[in-house]
């Protein structure tokens, strides 16, 4: 469902030939809208203003929207819409199937990389937000009729894991009996004896060779370490309420036998060339080449991930695909796309994104840690919410602070906030989806039906109808532009305009087609907001 202001917006821009800068009026006497339109023609054709809204106005239909509309002060044009039309509004909105999503003309197949923990290590604050994004990215676009497949590439190939295996032997351990917590702390023994033991770094580096070569002692070990991280991802996805299953795991390793047939594809086509003992792409626009294969023979990231793009072309089918990483690997993937569409993997009608998100801060302005000073791990910092506010409080509390910010910012992590019910928060959301269906609980508890909107006199009425016609086309905005903030802005202002409507129209103390039109509006502004926080990834309490 397009929303009135932009059908408004259209035909006036259709008329001028301009942008209308169509603006919400600044008081309900100039009605629902204001544009400057005529000023700014009028500089152009150096006519009055006045003048020139006169012939705009004489010339604009939008009767069947709008009624009869009023110039104001220099030129302004105010438009200020029927309230039929925002009654019918509402009233579709209520009988849709879709809840007011628009579903998608031309459905894609769409990849969405996310979450992306590393094999026997805890997951931490860093993937906090990579699987929130990308768990909302997975909401908008599945409701919109997308095929969404999520692809957990998980770390659990490479050298680390060299590493690994070799301290496994030397300690005598039985990877298999090793909680996440244990593996963890074995990971972090590994590293620091690769970084001061020359001896066991190169028995590692040879290890590295050994394992992906197939030793079956090494895979062995290998497998028990994968099999006892993945629980642990599940309890956090679990507690994060995200969609990711062990269905949607594409680690690093899954590509492995895909690597030297790639390379040698790289090579033959002259894509790839030699440069200092290394496999290199060299792609414009980058000073440094892509390496594809080490001197030594090995492959890194660069290699998996063009991997990763060829096999989401070829197998998966994708139209689309989309990574969600912390910023600072925009440079990285900037490069493998470029180099995938220099290679043939990635054709110019498969769309390919990098969203990137910045670091989660404490109190204090620098990276969150625990109380202790530690870095943070994703349970620690999920437990701190917890401490303040109910598990879905300090949820809902989590995520809109992740996704109510530009993506790109840092946000700060102040748990004691976060959960207020007051102010810009995913609680105060919550609390106004609980307030209106108390509402409508006590409506029902005394035998009062209603069935669409049909009295719209009040302009608070009028401010929220107008709201929630717009649902539907900030979810498309969402969808194409991967701005989360944006439906958070737009559930703030529409539970704020349901406070307003609380504030200035009794519903049920109402009576006859007055109150049925309410508590329609109030069943419309329910069905909005649920769908809005599922969008976000969170729970919508019936009561608080």
């Amino acid at each position: 469902m397009q929303s009135l202001p932009a059908l408004l917006d259209a035909r006036l821009r259709e008329l001028t030939g301009v942008d209308p800068e169509m603006r919400p009026a600044t008081k309900p006497q100039f009605g629902h809208f204001q544009s400057n339109v005529a000023l700014r023609l009028a500089n152009e054709q150096g006519r009055p203003p006045r003048e020139v809204a006169a012939d705009i106005v004489a010339q604009l239909d939008v009767a069947d929207l709008c009624e009869p509309l009023e110039i104001a002060g220099p030129g302004f044009i105010n438009f200020r819409m029927r309230s039929d039309v925002l009654a019918q509004a509402v009233s579709q909105l209520l009988e849709d199937p879709h809840g007011g999503i628009n579903p998608a003309n031309h459905p894609q197949r769409v990849v969405i990389d996310y979450s992306a923990p590393n094999v026997a290590k805890t997951m931490h604050v860093g993937h906090l937000r990579t699987t929130i994004i990308g768990d909302c990215f997975n909401r908008v676009l599945s409701a919109l009729g997308h095929t969404v497949i999520p692809q957990n590439h998980i770390g659990d190939w490479g050298t680390q894991f060299g590493m690994l295996i070799e301290q496994v032997l030397d300690e005598g351990l039985d990877a298999s009996t090793l909680t996440l917590d244990e593996a963890d702390a074995l990971y972090k023994r590994a590293a620091a004896r690769f970084k001061e033991d020359d001896e066991f770094a190169t028995r590692a580096r040879a290890r590295v060779a050994v394992f992906q070569g197939g030793d079956e002692e090494s895979l062995r070990i290998w497998r028990q370490l994968v099999d006892i991280s993945k629980p642990a991802f599940n309890e956090a996805y679990r507690r994060l309420n995200v969609k990711l299953t062990d269905d949607d795991l594409a680690g690093e390793s899954t590509y492995n036998d895909d690597l030297p047939v790639l390379v040698k594809e790289l090579e033959d086509s002259g894509v790839a060339v030699m440069d200092d003992g290394a496999l290199c792409v060299f792609v414009d626009g980058f000073e440094a080449p892509l390496i594809v294969r080490k001197s030594d023979g090995g492959y890194g990231y660069a290699t998996t991930d063009l991997a990763a793009i060829r096999r989401r072309v070829n197998e998966i089918h994708a139209d689309r695909i989309i990574y969600v990483t912390d910023l600072r690997q925009a440079g990285h993937f900037k490069q493998i796309f470029a180099a995938a569409r220099k290679a043939g993997f990635l054709p110019g009608d498969v769309t390919a994104q990098h969203v990137g998100y910045g670091m989660v801060l404490g109190t204090d302005g620098r990276p969150f840690k625990t109380r202790d000073g530690s870095a943070a791990t994703l349970g620690s910092l999920l437990d701190a919410a917890e401490e303040v506010a109910a598990p879905n409080i300090a949820l809902a509390a989590i995520k809109y602070a992740d996704l109510s910010n530009g993506l790109q910012k840092d946000y700060t992590f102040d748990a004691e906030r976060m959960v207020q019910t007051t102010g810009d928060t995913g609680p105060y959301l919550q609390y106004a989806h609980a307030r209106v269906n108390q509402i409508l609980r006590k409506a029902e508890a005394e035998g009062i039906h209603w069935g669409s909107v049909t009295v719209l006199e009040e302009p608070a009425e009028q401010q929220l109808a107008l709201k929630l016609s717009g649902f539907g086309e900030v979810v498309d905005e969402v969808a194409q532009s991967l701005q989360p903030h944006k439906l958070c802005a737009y559930l703030y202002d529409l539970a704020g305009a349901l406070a307003a409507f609380y504030e200035a129209c009794p519903v049920l103390k109402s009576e006859g087609d007055v109150r049925a039109s309410r508590l329609a509006l109030c069943a419309a502004t329910q069905q909005v907001l649920a769908k809005g926080l599922d969008l976000l990834g969170i729970d919508a309490p019936e009561r608080m």
